[in-house]
């Protein structure tokens, strides 16, 4: 704890007429421990004046690293060693590392968040599509069933970084294995509040085209929607693939009687909770460590099955922040 010099003047003033640390303490001026650490540094020093700590002094002043946020600002591109250059000609010599430091120290981290890019088309649907449902409570979204295709790759790492010791870099327990042309398997699945719904494995090579995908919802989303919703309204959601748009589709859909939620808003995998869903299971199959392309199907489909029903929920629940984001960021990306 940092104390004022006034506090510890009083402090040792009293000290010299015979109080102990426990009866300044009991005056609450400053913790018992501060208390009797200003007391010995005075016993020690004779002098109530704080030492500086010992160490390398700073490159920089607070204004120079407030210039270098600003040159920073203007350019989020600009990369650490440019930053340096750029800093020396205002009398700061400093590495790319210092650098990278003090933006830190700011804030300001040298990650880009990848996204897919956002048209006008796209942020104007995403407006609409928002307005839409900005009134719904988590209550409502609980009764949209979420669908989407997803690739899991053999020997995948899903973005995990592993944290390691110096001269640790080639340890068995610190590689990633990979492979020049890794196995792809694809998925469909689908999930509501209600937990995870179905889930198929495509064929190598399957053709994702207007035929498949009625096959799709015939033995994979009508099961779903019995087992969870039974006779009760229920809505479904899938994006904007040439072949969910397909006439055959949506004419199979209304026989069907399943109501689609939407208009969908293209490139708005934030808006989708069943995103989240699949990074959940690949880094539960990464951690598995599968070998090969049985084990890895076997795998997606023993976490998928575990994936419990609180973990569903709570995506959904998160709907409604979504919407409010991503109105609030005026059709931009949310944090999702």
């Amino acid at each position: 704890m940092v104390t004022c010099k006034e506090t510890r003047a009083v402090i040792i003033a009293l000290h010299k007429k015979g109080f102990t640390g426990k009866d300044i303490a009991a005056r609450k001026i400053a913790p018992e421990s501060t208390i009797y650490r200003i007391i010995k540094n005075f016993k020690e020093s004779g002098s109530i004046v704080v030492k500086k700590a010992s160490g390398r002094p700073r490159k920089s002043s607070k204004r120079q690293d407030r210039l270098l946020k600003l040159i920073q600002l203007q350019d989020r591109g600009t990369t650490s060693t440019a930053l340096a250059q750029e800093w020396r000609q205002a009398g700061v010599s400093a590495s790319a590392r210092t650098v990278r430091r003090r933006l830190l120290e700011d804030g300001l981290v040298s990650r880009a968040a990848k996204k897919p890019l956002l048209s006008r088309k796209n942020i104007r649907d995403r407006l609409i599509f928002c307005k839409r449902y900005r009134d719904w409570t988590a209550e409502d979204w609980g009764k949209v069933i979420f669908s989407d295709e997803s690739p899991f790759q053999l020997f995948g790492a899903s973005g995990k970084k592993l944290v390691r010791r110096r001269g640790e870099h080639y340890h068995q327990s610190f590689v990633m294995p990979t492979v020049k042309h890794p196995e792809t398997i694809h998925v469909w699945g689908c999930f509501s509040a209600k937990g995870v719904g179905s889930l198929t494995i495509l064929s190598r090579n399957t053709a994702m085209d207007k035929e498949w995908y009625q096959h799709i919802l015939r033995e994979q989303l009508l099961p779903t929607i019995q087992e969870q919703f039974g006779d009760d309204q229920c809505l479904f959601q899938h994006d904007g693939a040439p072949c969910h748009k397909a006439k055959v589709i949506t004419k199979w859909l209304g026989e069907q009687n399943i109501a689609i939620l939407g208009p969908w808003p293209g490139n708005s995998p934030d808006l989708n909770p069943i995103e989240n869903l699949w990074s959940i299971l690949k880094r539960r199959v990464d951690k598995q460590k599968p070998t090969n392309s049985d084990k890895l199907q076997a795998l997606i489909m023993q976490e998928w099955a575990a994936i419990s029903q609180d973990v569903a929920q709570k995506l959904i629940d998160s709907m409604p922040g979504r919407i409010a984001e991503i109105l609030k960021k005026e059709g931009q990306y949310c944090k999702y």
